[in-house]
Parts: structure tokens; C-alpha cells; sequence
């Protein structure tokens, strides 16, 4: 199906969601075990999308991973996903969309775009090839360039154009960024076929008792700004350990109930997201701390923590 038909489906989700009455899928009194065997659960029957974890310790973004690091991960992850998401096309990214397509695995393929225009220019060819092999099912240029200030918006969106050019124009382009840039920058959602948008109520230090309307509500103004696009969540998740930010607290139990939640919200209304993340990660410590390294499903040893 392209782009241009699953866009009718955005206008019912739109219905859904203006009709959604905001309440937890949780029992009240469920314990660490019970929320345990509804995560295994719904792993059973496979989520949308994943988040995929490149780095085992000691590694780090910048290093060469090889072919077959990538493939054992993606092996862990087939029986459980339908879609994974890769953030760059080189240093070893590259094997992750074609390992994907060898093990039946859809592919949302994200160049990254820094602030070094040299590896800029890597990144974006190697999507174009890439997608032009047939790897690609979703293209993405670049992810929260604009959060980070790394380039100026007019480049990002020349990118978007040049990308969208040189890729076969049943793959859909877009660009991912916090669900609020959307709305601040429509010219840059207009170049888009799709809205790829990060949301995190974590981020934003709320509770886990409101986490899954926050979540909605950040759905809602993509949605809003993507003027009858489709719009995907390319990334939300809660981490398991770490820090406390405001009233947003890292453990088990929150890890648990906002994986349910969103994984069975998201199921119930039609949207299509990717769970942040597969691996835990421990060179993230160094950009956010100890909770950085928190994120996963799978422990850094690659055993389910559940």
C-alpha cells in the first residue's frame, strides 16, 4: 500500500482519537509479576516496531559493527517485531536493513545528519543506496537535527528534497523530530510524506499515572500539524533505571506499565510506533546520565529482563 492510501487511515485514527476516552490498561493492583507476563504477551504476538540497539559495552556510535553482531541481535528480536528502525547507514548500520530483509523484517531506515557535512554526505548516499536496492521501506533524513541545532533548517530540507529525488517514490520520506517540531516548522512538514515523531513523556518529567494521555496528547498535535499525513511514532519508551527527572520515575514496575499501555493503545487505535528500545546501552550514560543506558527490553547481555 503507499503512503497516499494509508493516509485515509489517518483521518479515522484522527476520529478515534478525538473520541478516545484517556484511561489505563493496567489493573490497579497488579503486581510486578503480572505486569511481567502481559509484557511477555504481547511480545508473543509481536509489536509494530522496535528501536534497534547497535552497541554491546565497550562499543559506542563511531565503531565499526560487524555483520554478524547485527544479525544475532535481529535474530533475538524477529520473533517479536514486525518493523525495526536503524538510525545511520554506515559504520556497520548498513547490514541492519539488509540482515531485516533477509529474515522477513520491514525496514524504517534513518540517515543520520550531524554536524559534519562529510559524514552528512556518507549518510545520505548510503540511504539512497540503500533504498534503491529494494532495503528500504521507510527513509528517514536525519533524527532530532533540529532539537540538537546541528544544521540549519534549509539544509535539512534540501536533504529531504534530494533524498526524495534519488529514492523510488513508493518509500515514503520523512524526517524525525519531538512531536512539537511539527507544528513549529509546516514548511518542513510539507516536504514530508510522512510524520515521524518522537514522543516521550518521560523526557518531559510527567508521572506514570498520566504518561499514557501525555503520550496521546503528543500524538494529537502531530497529527494536528500533519495536515492529513500519516504519522507514525518513531520512538517513545520509559527507562527501567537511573534518575528520577521531576515527577517521572525510572524502575521496573513504570518500565512495565508504559510498555503495556502504549503497546495496547496503539494496537486498539491503528498507529503504527517503534518501541525506544531493543538493547540496553551503556556508552548512553554519557549524554543522559545513568538512566541512559536503561532502555531496553533486553538487558546489555541481550536476556530479556522479563
Amino acid at each position: 500500500m503507499s503512503y497516499r492510501k494509508e493516509q485515509l487511515l489517518t483521518e479515522r485514527q484522527q476520529d478515534f482519537l478525538a473520541s478516545l476516552e484517556h484511561h489505563d490498561f493496567i489493573p490497579g493492583q497488579a503486581s510486578k509479576e503480572d505486569l511481567a507476563a502481559m509484557l511477555n504477551a504481547i511480545l508473543k504476538e509481536s509489536i509494530h516496531g522496535i528501536c534497534f540497539s547497535m552497541y554491546e559495552d565497550g562499543q559506542e556510535p563511531g565503531d565499526h559493527i560487524t555483520e554478524e553482531q547485527v544479525r544475532r541481535r535481529l535474530n533475538i528480536l524477529k520473533p517479536h517485531i514486525k518493523w525495526v528502525r536503524s538510525f545511520s547507514c554506515i559504520e556497520g548500520n548498513e547490514f541492519v536493513p539488509k540482515v531485516a530483509k533477509e529474515l522477513g523484517i520491514k525496514t524504517l531506515v534513518g540517515a543520520w545528519i550531524g554536524d559534519d557535512p562529510e559524514k552528512n554526505r556518507e549518510e545520505l548516499n548510503a540511504l539512497i543506496e540503500l533504498a534503491n536496492k529494494g532495503l528500504v521501506d521507510i527513509a528517514a533524513v536525519g533524527n532530532e537535527v533540529l532539537y540538537r541545532d546541528d544544521i540549519p533548517l534549509e539544509d535539512l530540507k534540501d536533504h529531504l528534497r534530494e533524498v526524495r529525488t534519488e529514492v523510488p517514490n513508493h518509500i515514503p520520506v520523512g524526517y524525525v523530530d519531538a512531536y512539537y517540531e511539527f507544528t513549529v516548522h509546516p514548511d518542513l512538514t510539507e516536504l514530508c510524506d510522512v510524520i515521524l515523531s518522537n514522543c516521550y513523556p518521560f523526557w518531559e518529567s510527567c508521572h506514570i499515572d498520566y504518561s499514557l494521555a501525555h503520550m496521546q496528547q503528543m500524538y494529537g498535535q502531530a497529527l494536528s500539524a500533519a495536515n492529513g499525513k500519516k504519522v507514525i511514532i518513531t520512538e517513545t519508551g520509559w527507562p527501567s533505571k537511573g534518575e528520577n527527572l521531576g515527577a517521572a520515575q525510572p524502575s521496573d514496575e513504570n518500565f512495565l506499565k508504559f510498555f503495556i499501555n502504549t503497546q495496547n493503545w496503539c494496537k486498539k487505535a491503528g498507529i503504527e510506533s517503534f518501541y525506544f528500545s531493543s538493547f540496553d546501552e551503556s556508552w548512553k550514560v554519557g549524554d543522559e546520565g545513568i538512566v541512559g543506558a536503561y532502555w531496553g527490553i533486553w538487558d546489555k547481555n541481550e536476556k530479556l529482563k522479563y
